[in-house]
């Protein structure tokens, strides 16, 4: 091949500042699209690319050469509470989803999504900027299940439209799968539902666009990944490195190894997570949740179902067995003990009892045949 058939030289910036864990993709390109980010002193635009010696700024503040190393890959699972915002800083000085997490040693926390002010439940947060652009992006097809109270009348006519879909006021949306769930009593029911975007308050406004009315929502699985039955609203956990590496199988991504923790760091860790579980209110009752999955993407694009809308994961046999673990004391278990009171047996109950909307399982269920 000649040189003249070579394609452009370098990467695209937006890309290299995702890595370097400054912020997403989307971040990223917000802040080009400003004028925020410089190229040796010249202002970049969108597809611009740099290599090595590249001198990059922004906000008028050089990035050091040990910013540009690859980021760590960590990953926070977090349960929210009614009434925090998913930004890191509030005018109006309401509480944000970044006030109880633990400080980063390298770069910072970068939301995967978000939730509204009135919307619980599962959220997660890495410092590599590339795993939360792939897992936000729309040809990965993350989906997201939400357990939802409604208040009105809902028949079958209702669920079928929902799931053939309708037009909202940004565009036709719809629930791949819905399911009616545990809980509710007179015109209050709960519901599991799934979308596969991460449009602004989809699921509220599917649900609204029917007449009725949303009076509880939180979200329960992301992906592959559920909450863990110990997490109740206010606290989060790390993941371990098996659970890292099936999110970033999902997306492509190739594993990167966590990197060692010493005792000193892994108690200061546990006890940021108990500091983290503080009365939070109104949402600080304790939540009966689900266990992160434990299937792959393709796993299901081999059973030729990987372009249908996925399904409400279904609970696990009773012959389901949670993963051995790996000998050894992994650097990053400590997210996974830390819950466990000091001396006390580990649980081993399948799974909790479903309630208020909840069911038990972990995993994606098996695909409907078409």
């Amino acid at each position: 091949m000649s040189d003249t058939e070579l394609g452009p030289a370098g990467e695209k910036l937006q890309k290299v500042l995702a890595r370097m864990g400054l912020g997403s993709r989307r971040d990223v390109e917000t802040w080009i699209g400003l004028g925020r980010v410089k190229v040796n002193g010249v202002v970049a635009t969108l597809g611009h690319r740099v290599d090595s010696l590249d001198a990059i700024s922004l906000d008028g503040r050089l990035l050091k050469r040990e910013e540009g190393a690859e980021s760590v890959r960590r990953v926070l699972i977090y349960n929210k509470p009614d009434g925090e915002i998913c930004t890191r800083d509030d005018p109006e000085g309401r509480p944000t989803v970044f006030d109880r997490l633990p400080k980063p040693r390298e770069g910072r926390w970068i939301n995967i999504g978000r939730l509204d002010i009135n919307t619980t439940g599962l959220l997660m947060f890495t410092t590599d900027g590339e795993l939360a652009n792939r897992l936000m992006h729309p040809s990965y097809q993350m989906d997201r299940e939400y357990a939802v109270r409604v208040r009105g009348e809902v028949d079958e006519e209702m669920l079928e439209r929902l799931k053939a879909g309708v037009v909202l006021e940004d565009g036709p949306a719809r629930f791949t799968d819905i399911k009616e769930a545990p809980g509710g009593t007179g015109f209050n029911h709960w519901y599991h539902c799934v979308v596969m975007e991460g449009r602004n308050r989809e699921v509220r406004r599917l649900w609204e666009s029917q007449g009725v009315v949303v009076s509880r929502l939180k979200r329960v699985r992301f992906g592959p990944v559920f909450m863990t039955s110990e997490l109740t609203m206010g606290r989060w956990r790390e993941m371990g490195q098996r659970e890292i590496d099936i999110l970033s199988e999902e997306v492509g991504l190739t594993p990167v190894a966590l990197p060692a923790m010493t005792d000193k760091a892994r108690d200061k860790l546990v006890r940021q997570q108990r500091k983290s579980a503080k009365p939070v209110g109104r949402a600080g009752r304790q939540e009966r949740t689900l266990r992160p999955a434990s299937g792959g993407r393709a796993e299901r694009a081999a059973s030729g179902d990987s372009n249908r809308g996925s399904q409400v994961a279904e609970r696990p046999g009773d012959s389901a067995k949670r993963p051995a673990k790996p000998a050894g004391r992994s650097s990053h278990d400590a997210g996974e003990r830390a819950t466990r009171k000091p001396g006390a047996a580990p649980d081993k109950r399948r799974g909790p009892a479903a309630g208020e909307g909840q069911r038990p399982g972990f995993g994606r269920g098996p695909r409907k045949p078409q």
